[in-house]
């Protein structure tokens, strides 16, 4: 988070909401956007370190005392930040290395450092052929285990990539996602996997792309399954959330749309109540249910059936643009002053 304009970890007993602990990594680069800040990335911790990342280049890593183990700033030793807006890019986890992704309009790059020591493990340029902004990306990439082995997916420059975690290896590509080179198609909303799939929204909400995994080298005309376009109705910042075959998303102006993985074809959609608000967070999946929240603090449970189906709309105070948290039966709520958790006591 930022506070008083300087970049922080803080931690909170999540039964109580006390603060346990706050770590300093000095001044914020304040956001451009008026939604942006110089924390946007998320932390992704596991069960020794919390690794944090923020606007001004700095990645570090803390123990669960909020000690920090090391730190080092990408910006200084790669080279600047070139992003038209605010770095959103959170780093993600493999078994043993914490990975970053870079995507600008010139050097680009994936890299990985051992979680424990910080030691640079790899680094691969990622420059693609994509036309001024459409070559950034503000996506998260996504890693997953696949019989044994872990393999990244990145999204943006109108391309998917596949890694092999361990060396940062490019294994294959898939092109094509901006057909007509628009200039504008920088990505926000990150890739999601299922059921041997990776679901790929596209062009500032749209369009939708359903890749088959597997194979090597340019797969584009072999394992793009279907592309779904339908102007403005996916997503272009919520990612989708997928389950059962299905996957779930909500549109920036709050259309809830459900598809089938492997066809692409729409079962159900409709739009929640009107509002001026947005959705900036990306909808959860949990019990049966679909849980989006809104910028302005209201939340909307749904049914994951066969219609569309609102079962409430639960209104709280502050300005959401993070994605809830689900953990031991609670609902966690970060609006940009404040915390919630929602649950039994």
């Amino acid at each position: 988070t930022t506070t008083d304009g300087k970049n922080e970890v803080i931690c909170l007993d999540k039964n109580t909401g006390k603060k346990k602990w706050t770590t300093d990594f000095g001044s914020e680069r304040a956001g451009k956007h008026k939604k942006g800040s110089g924390s946007s990335p998320s932390p992704a911790a596991d069960d020794q370190f919390v690794f944090a990342y923020f606007k001004s280049g700095d990645l570090a890593c803390l123990n669960r005392e909020g000690k920090i183990v090391w730190q080092k700033n990408l910006q200084k030793i790669y080279g600047e930040d070139t992003l038209w807006w605010d770095l959103g890019t959170s780093p993600v986890l493999t078994n043993n290395l914490v990975v970053i992704a870079c995507m600008q309009s010139d050097n680009s790059y994936i890299v990985a450092f051992d979680k424990a020591t910080g030691k640079e493990a790899w680094k691969q340029d990622r420059n693609l052929d994509a036309p001024e902004e459409a070559s950034q990306s503000y996506s998260t990439p996504v890693v997953v285990n696949q019989d044994g082995k872990e393999i990244i997916y990145v999204l943006g420059a109108d391309h998917v990539t596949a890694h092999d975690a361990q060396t940062g290896k490019q294994i294959w590509q898939v092109g094509g996602l901006n057909p007509t080179q628009h200039k504008y198609f920088r990505s926000i909303s990150s890739p999601v996997i299922s059921d041997g799939y990776l679901i790929a929204p596209y062009a500032r909400g749209g369009s939708i792309t359903g890749i088959k995994l597997g194979g090597s080298g340019d797969v584009t005309k072999s394992h793009v399954a279907w592309t779904n376009e339908e102007k403005g109705e996916f997503s272009d910042v919520p990612t989708p959330a997928a389950v059962n075959g299905r996957f779930y998303i909500c549109s920036d102006k709050g259309d809830v749309l459900c598809f089938d993985v492997k066809t692409g074809k729409k079962i159900w959609g409709d739009r929640l109540p009107r509002s001026r608000n947005k959705f900036s967070a990306s909808p959860i999946l949990a019990d049966g249910h679909i849980y989006v929240t809104r910028e302005d603090g209201t939340t909307f449970v749904l049914d994951q059936g066969d219609e569309f189906k609102l079962v409430s709309e639960n209104p709280l105070e502050g300005f959401a643009l993070a994605t809830p948290v689900f953990s031991d039966g609670k609902i966690y709520l970060k609006m940009t002053d404040k915390i919630y958790c929602i649950g039994k006591k």
